[in-house]
This record gives structure tokens, sequence and C-alpha cells, in this order.
């Protein structure tokens, strides 16, 4: 008894939050304070810490299967709260076929950024004997002819054009939580039914969005990679406004999926919720 009113405590806190004009408001810009000013925490972290090092389990773990840890979490939300409103498959479906688009405009970004890494970079070999130094580092020699899947695999450097794929994934991750989890406060204010599994499922995606900008936050602090790290950061945002701000406002058809809540709250609460929407983000 007593955990279930800490449940419910902490998830109407959190959907009062994430619901809010503010937050729909402000979050982006927020993000994107985080990446503008977070390599200066470089300065004042220790480079001994734990979070120093690449291979500590919440890299490995969560960054690296970024995507597929937010499309279970927010898929298992999305599917939960549409079908236990309309118990509708096909609308079920339409609200999760916005994480299969997103997915697919990801690896496209990334097949277009690797492209563009192999068009403008070069292959370097390290001189392992060499007595020279530049800045601190050894001398290189660059290898003509070599395409990058060789280079690394011979165990040289490949140094090209490159846009941070970790940042660009973490912050469509951010701005896509926060988009498909906004609706959860509307929906319990018109006294919509929430057991335990829904609120925990929505609990799991605000847990998730913490630990995303937690993990965005120590790629900048323990990682600077300027300007690298700011334009991943900015095609997440691009995306997120392609998306959400753009295709998704058409509303719903055979070709476009709709906006999060769409079809689920009732008219009047659908209407308010647009005007409210495209208010706060002109």
């Amino acid at each position: 008894m007593i955990l279930n009113t800490v449940l419910v405590v902490l998830t109407d806190l959190a959907a009062h939050i994430l619901g809010s004009k503010l937050f729909r408001q402000q979050f982006h810009l927020l993000l994107s304070a985080v990446l503008m000013f977070g390599p200066g925490l470089s300065l004042w972290v220790s480079q001994h810490s734990v979070f120093a090092k690449k291979t500590h389990f919440l890299y490995r773990i969560f960054l690296r299967s970024g995507w597929g840890w937010t499309c279970i979490f927010v898929g298992s939300f999305l599917f939960l709260l549409s079908f236990s409103i309309r118990r509708s498959l096909s609308l079920s479906i339409r609200h999760l076929s916005r994480l299969g688009i997103a997915g697919g405009l990801w690896l496209c970004f990334c097949k277009l950024l690797d492209l563009l890494e192999n068009a403008t970079g070069s292959c370097y070999e390290t001189l392992a004997n060499s007595q020279e130094i530049t800045n601190g580092q050894p001398l290189l020699v660059l290898r003509e002819g070599e395409i990058k899947s060789e280079c690394l695999r011979a165990g040289m450097l490949w140094r090209g054009y490159e846009v941070s794929e970790d940042v660009f994934l973490l912050c469509l991750c951010c701005l896509l939580l926060a988009e498909e989890t906004a609706v959860f406060g509307p929906y319990l204010s018109l006294g919509g039914f929430s057991d335990a599994p829904l609120r925990i499922l929505f609990l799991f995606c605000v847990l998730l969005l913490w630990l995303w900008i937690f993990l965005l936050l120590c790629l900048l602090a323990y990682f600077p990679q300027f300007p690298t790290q700011l334009l991943g950061g900015a095609l997440g945002c691009l995306s997120w406004r392609l998306l959400y701000q753009g295709w998704y406002r058409l509303g719903p058809s055979w070709y476009c999926p709709g906006r999060p809540g769409m079809g689920l709250l009732n008219t009047k609460t659908e209407a308010n919720e647009d005007g409210q929407l495209s208010q706060n983000h002109n």
C-alpha cells in the first residue's frame, strides 16, 4: 500500500512537470544550453573518475544500445496507454509508428554521416619508433589510397569530418521521450484509468530521460570534442523539429501518424492541447 502511494505521488508529480507548458516550451532550450556550456565542465571534473573511462558499464550497456532502450520503454508505454484507452490495435500501431519513423531517420542520418567521414577523411600511420613529436603527439604519416574500413583494420588512424553520433542519438532520444510522455499529464487530469503497470512504465521512461541527460553531460564533460558534439546535438534537434514540430503536426492520416495523444483524449481536450502546443512552440 505504501509503495503504491509512493508510485502514485511520484508519477503524478513527473506527469505534471512533463505535461506543463513551461517544460514543453523550454526543454529544447535547456538541452541546447547543456550542449553549449557542458564542455566547460571539463575544467572541474577529474579525469580519474570512473566516468572518464569509456569502458564504464553505463556507456557499454546503455549508450551503445540507446535507441533500443528508448524503443523498449517508450514503445511499451505507448502501447499500454493507447490500447487501454481505445482498445484499438490499429490506433496503437499508429502511435508506435512514430518510433519507427524516428528510428529510420536516425539510421539515414548515421549513414550520411558515415559517408561524409569517408569522403572527407584520410588514413594516417603512427611511426612507433619515431623520435619526432608534434604538439605532444607522435608523428603521423599520410597513407594515400586507403579506405576507412581497411585503415582501421590495419590499426592505423582515420581522421575526417566527424559529427558525434552519440550526442546526436542522446539528444534525439531526450526530445522524443519528452514529447511522448507529455501526454500522460493531460490524461491523468481527465481522470483516466492508470494502474500500476502503466505508472511503472511511465516512471521508467522518466528515469531513462534523466539517464540520457546524465550520459550527455558525461560525454560533454569527460570527452569534450568541439564542434563535433555541438553538430551532433544540432542534428538531433533538427530531427525533432522535422518530425514533432513539422510532419506530425499535419494530423493523423495514411501518410502521417499524428502527434502524441491524438485520438486518445476527448475532442475538446485534444483541441485545447493543440492550441497549447501551437503556442508553446511558436
